[in-house]
């Protein structure tokens, strides 16, 4: 897999000062700024994001390298998935790059294109029709197509409500797949119980489940998770009650149900941001996402109280791959003529996944 293709920049960067790093990069940057477009991904290190010409989420900031048609160079400081989105969204003209190819996500890779289509051919045998799979954005582009070849669709944390409202008027069942705790969050808010809603375990025939059990539920929700939002825990919340009965509590929804029903408010990325950054000053916030952006809230808004739900650094360790030495290093060998590390999603992938997001695209807007 291409994740662990990152050759050793060797020396020559590593043993650079942080301070030449960062002025290295800055006048690459404007060097090469008519080709040049630097994404940040809102869970990236300041270091890094300082740089970027949008900051977003991983949709967010994909859909505007799609929109900026005059840059060749787009350098995307996240994970995998993130840059294949990207890729498939973007014409053939530009190209992607990923400064560190280890930069991947534990989540996406909970699930393989071979475990999922094992999973549904044992699940067809029982179901035969009437099933529509969903993919979190949050997967490997090879999910994302097999999807789109068999009429399902993509979804975020921000429209999972919508793409899932979508998925049962076509079906009678749904398949979620990596998140379970997005899945099961977004269908208790539909009004779907506890009992429609069965786990699959990725090494179980059936998933573990009975075909009793299959042939009555809604939904199969894959037992995939965050690292980050897993650590997020009911006891966090109640340490934070118990300690300001003023303080709010807004989570993501990759955190687990019980967090999330004890939570104030929940929602994407980006509405946290917004709901924070909204919000009057003097208010007090305990936050269940990565480290990165609450420390960034934090610091936009120096008037209010804002701390990590957690009293543990949640940080996504694959995220932090995405150094400014590595940042340093891809410019170089852009203004050098050569391009490193690029994220090519070939056609017969690319045609059925650029499908599905482009189904996302109808329903949610």
């Amino acid at each position: 897999m291409s994740l662990l293709l990152q050759q050793d920049v060797g020396p020559a960067y590593q043993d650079l000062d942080e301070k030449s790093v960062l002025q290295r990069i800055q006048s690459l940057k404007k060097r090469l700024t008519e080709k040049l477009l630097i994404l940040g991904h809102n869970y990236q290190q300041e270091a890094v994001i300082q740089f970027a010409d949008q900051t977003g989420d991983s949709l967010k900031l994909a859909r505007y390298a799609a929109a900026t048609k005059d840059k060749e160079f787009i350098v995307f400081c996240g994970v995998h998935f993130m840059a294949e989105t990207a890729d498939i969204l973007t014409s053939e003209f530009q190209k992607v790059i990923l400064p560190d190819m280890r930069a991947g996500c534990p989540m996406a890779e909970m699930v393989s294109l071979e475990e999922l289509a094992w999973a549904w051919e044992s699940l067809s045998r029982v179901v035969p029709k009437g099933v529509v799979p969903i993919t979190y954005i949050n997967s490997a582009a090879s999910l994302k197509a097999f999807v789109g070849d068999r009429g399902g669709s993509v979804c975020t944390s921000s429209n999972a409500h919508e793409i899932l409202q979508w998925a049962f008027s076509k079906g009678e069942k749904v398949f979620f797949f990596p998140d379970e705790h997005l899945g099961r969050n977004t269908c208790y808010s539909l009004g779907i119980p506890f009992e429609d809603m069965l786990v699959w375990q990725r090494d179980k025939p059936l998933g573990g489940n009975s075909a009793e059990d299959v042939k009555r539920a809604k939904i199969f929700l894959w037992n995939g998770y965050c690292t980050v939002h897993q650590m997020f825990r009911p006891e966090h919340v109640k340490m934070w009650r118990k300690r300001d009965p003023d303080i709010k509590i807004i989570v993501h929804p990759e955190c687990m149900f019980e967090v999330v029903q004890a939570a104030d408010y929940y929602g994407s990325t980006e509405k946290i941001i917004k709901t924070v950054n909204e919000t009057p000053r003097g208010t007090k916030w305990a936050i269940g996402t990565e480290i990165n952006l609450v420390t960034r809230l934090q610091k936009q808004n120096p008037d209010k109280f804002i701390t990590s739900l957690s009293p543990f650094q949640c940080l996504c360790a694959t995220m932090y791959r995405i150094k400014p030495v590595y940042l340093l290093w891809a410019l170089d060998n852009l203004a050098a003529g050569k391009v490193v590390n690029r994220i090519k999603v070939e056609e017969p992938t690319a045609g059925p996944a650029r499908l599905a997001l482009d189904r996302m695209f109808a329903i949610s807007g």
